[in-house]
């Protein structure tokens, strides 16, 4: 199995966070994002998207990141981070597309803004932040909410919704998601999502530097 991915991106990281919560052997081809290489004509023949990350497993060959989590886990057999009971698993799906169809969006306005640009020599627009917040809050709410019923995502042990849905946070503290008042999003993040194994062997920070870095 071979990850076409620059490991900084949201989607990427997902990815191999995912893999390794999965316990999947792949190999690593690095796309470089901020170059472009992911517009080149070689990559999107693979993904006519122009978007990272992709897969190849023999002769197939699938983008989007979620889907290839799934694919993942249902070849690997791994059950318990892609549950296969009926109502569990449609939970986990739930879950899945809520991150990429929502919450991705708003938390990735607050990693352009606070990140990405400051990266390339600009700065941040307060008024688009400004603009953001509640709908970041509102969604932020729902996770919360539901953090505060179980100790993951989806039940008492990790799947890869937990996966899916802390991706967009993985560059936080960088791109200053206000989640203040979001206390069981924070311990989730902090004692489960962030000391868990997969996530740890998956830390990319190189380009950013948090404002009390020594």
């Amino acid at each position: 199995m071979e990850i076409l991915a620059d490991p900084i991106t949201v989607n990427c990281r997902k990815v191999l966070a995912g893999l390794k919560l999965i316990g999947t052997e792949y190999t690593l081809t690095k796309v470089d994002y901020f170059k472009g290489e992911q517009k080149n004509p070689e990559f999107t023949a693979i993904n006519p998207n122009a978007a990272l990350p992709a897969l190849r497993d023999g002769d197939l060959v699938l983008w989007e990141s979620n889907a290839i989590l799934q694919y993942a886990a249902d070849k690997a057999g791994n059950a318990s981070a892609y549950p296969t009971d009926l109502k569990t698993r449609a939970d986990v799906n739930r879950w899945l597309l809520w991150e990429c169809g929502a919450w991705f969006g708003t938390c990735y306005i607050y990693l352009v803004e606070n990140c990405v640009k400051p990266l390339l020599g600009d700065t941040a627009d307060q008024s688009v932040l400004d603009g953001e917040a509640p709908n970041f809050h509102k969604l932020a709410g729902i996770l919360d909410a539901r953090l505060g019923e179980c100790t993951w995502v989806c039940g008492d042990h990790p799947t890869i919704a937990d996966v899916a849905v802390a991706a967009p946070m993985h560059l936080h503290g960088w791109a200053k998601l206000p989640l203040e008042n979001h206390g069981n999003i924070r311990r989730w993040m902090s004692e489960r999502v962030e000391a868990a194994p997969w996530w740890k062997a998956t830390h990319v920070g190189e380009g950013f530097t948090l404002p009390d870095a020594a």
